[in-house]
């Protein structure tokens, strides 16, 4: 499991950032996500490195880029992050534009990542013949919630296995037990969380800690958010009202 967050607020300085990672780890998680592209350059760096210092090792830390950049502004990115050894530099570019990933791909030696913004086996497989994938680093984030469905999500399993790719470069987006269920069921590389946002909905089964990185399912039935209180209240809430 990977925690995500890191994102932009009015007055959120890097001291805060900092503090916000170091929550994720004394929950229990190794590796950290925060988002990039809001700021200039310079500034996401220095926001990078502070984060940096708090980790014990550069690949404990993901950046997303949300498919901001165009190609010229995503190169530059690569550049200025290839030397930091991060975890992965994530959605660079538009979803749909294959050919810049394509052309980043050369000016980035370490692990990329896209896919979370495409939920159908025929978009699935465009990313994978165009955008200059490598089966051996790059992640692919295909939603299990979002694509289409579990069955459509089978089917690009089945097609990313045609074309060499293995199931634990799958990482899903989508922060909750539903997603975590299915990669678990599945074989899938691992699951992102959102520990501190999109509440009710996001993290985990509540009383099942985050250990080492690692998290277990509940041994209940249903998809999973039936084991979490808040969300539990929520609902009835609405209902109620």
């Amino acid at each position: 499991m990977y925690a995500a967050g890191g994102y932009f607020y009015p007055g959120k300085d890097l001291t805060a950032l900092q503090n916000e990672m170091s929550g994720y780890l004394d929950l229990g998680y190794s590796v950290v996500k925060m988002k990039i592209g809001a700021v200039p350059l310079a500034e996401d760096l220095r926001r990078i490195e502070a984060v940096l210092k708090i980790l014990k090792t550069s690949d404990q830390l993901a950046v997303d880029a949300n498919g901001r950049f165009d190609l010229e502004t995503a190169i530059a990115y690569a550049k200025a992050l290839a030397p930091y050894g991060l975890r992965w530099y994530e959605e660079a570019g538009d979803p749909l534009d294959y050919e810049l990933q394509a052309k980043l791909a050369p000016f980035y030696p370490g692990p990329m990542a896209t896919g979370e913004n495409l939920f159908s086996v025929q978009d699935a497989r465009n990313l994978i013949r165009y955008a200059g994938l490598r089966p051996d680093r790059d992640i692919l984030q295909f939603d299990c919630a979002l694509s289409y469905g579990l069955v459509e999500y089978l089917r690009i399993l089945n097609m990313l296995k045609e074309y060499g790719w293995s199931p634990v470069r799958c990482i899903p987006h989508g922060g909750h037990q539903m997603s975590l269920n299915i990669a678990a069921g599945l074989g899938l590389g691992g699951n992102e969380s959102y520990p501190g946002i999109f509440q009710p909905f996001g993290g985990f089964a509540d009383g099942i800690p985050v250990e080492n990185g690692y998290v277990k399912l509940p041994d209940i039935p249903g998809i999973g958010f039936e084991a979490k209180n808040e969300l539990f209240r929520v609902m009835k809430a609405l209902v109620e009202n």
